[in-house]
C-alpha cells in the first residue's frame, strides 16, 4: 500500500527542515561572532618603541689614545741685548740636525776667527743662497756645491774639533741663523771673499756689508 502525505503532514515535514536549517545556520554564526569577540577582547601585542633621546649638553668624542694630534713644543727664544749675550743663551747641548751640522761647519771653517757679526755673516750668505732658486735648495747643498767653499775638499768636510769654544759658538750662530732670531748685517748677500782677494766677479755685484776681514755682496 502505498502512503500518501496529506497537506498537513507535508506542511510540517517542510517546518522541521526549515528549523534544521536555521539550527546548522545560527550555529554557524554563533561560531563566527565567538571567533569575532575573542580577536576583540584579546589583548593586543606589545612591541619594543625606539625612542630618541636627546642631549641638552655638548657631547665630546674621546679620540683612541694613537690617534690624539701631538701639539708641537714650541721653545721660546731666548731674549738678549747684544749678539754676544744671545750666544751665551743658547743651549750648549742636544745634537744638531744634518743641516744644522752643515751650517754650522761652514762658519766654523770658514769664519772662526772671525767676530760673531763675521760667523752671524757667513751662515746668512748660505741661508740666502738655499732660499734662491740659482742654488741648492738646502744648506748642505750649498754648502757642499762644487768649487764654493775652499774647506771643502773632495766633496768631504774636514774633522771638525768638537771639544772647542769655536765650535760651541759655531753651533749657537747656526741655530740663531737658522731661527732668525738676530739680523745679521749682510742682509740679503749671497757672495762673500776675504779682503785680501778681489775676485772678478765682485765688479759685477753690490756690496752690502764689510765685517772685519770679508766683504758680502748681493
Amino acid at each position: 500500500m502505498v502512503r500518501k502525505f496529506t497537506g498537513f503532514t507535508a506542511a510540517v515535514a517542510a517546518i522541521a527542515l526549515t528549523t534544521l536549517a536555521g539550527a546548522e545556520s545560527s550555529g554557524a554564526n554563533a561560531q563566527v561572532a565567538a571567533q569575532a569577540t575573542e580577536i576583540a577582547t584579546a589583548e593586543p601585542e606589545v612591541t619594543e618603541e625606539v625612542v630618541p633621546v636627546f642631549v641638552q649638553n655638548e657631547v665630546v668624542q674621546e679620540l683612541p689614545e694613537e690617534a690624539k694630534p701631538e701639539i708641537p713644543v714650541v721653545e721660546e727664544a731666548p731674549r738678549a741685548q747684544s749678539l754676544r749675550e744671545l750666544v751665551d743663551a743658547m743651549p750648549a747641548t742636544g745634537e744638531l740636525s744634518p743641516e744644522l751640522q752643515c751650517l754650522a761647519g761652514a762658519i766654523y771653517f770658514e769664519s772662526r776667527g772671525e767676530p760673531l757679526a763675521g760667523q752671524l755673516a757667513v751662515a746668512q750668505v748660505i741661508i740666502n743662497r738655499a732660499e734662491d732658486r740659482r742654488f741648492p735648495s738646502s744648506y748642505c747643498g750649498v754648502v757642499y756645491q762644487r768649487a764654493q767653499f775652499s774647506f771643502v775638499k773632495g766633496g768631504r768636510m774636514p774633522r771638525i774639533r768638537t771639544g772647542t769654544a769655536a765650535w760651541t759658538k759655531a753651533k749657537a750662530l747656526a741655530r740663531i741663523a737658522h731661527r732668525g732670531l738676530w739680523e745679521s748685517e749682510a742682509g740679503d748677500a749671497l757672495f762673500f771673499h776675504a779682503k785680501y782677494v778681489r775676485p772678478s766677479w765682485s765688479r759685477k755685484k753690490i756690496a752690502t756689508a764689510t765685517i772685519d776681514t770679508h766683504i758680502f755682496y748681493r
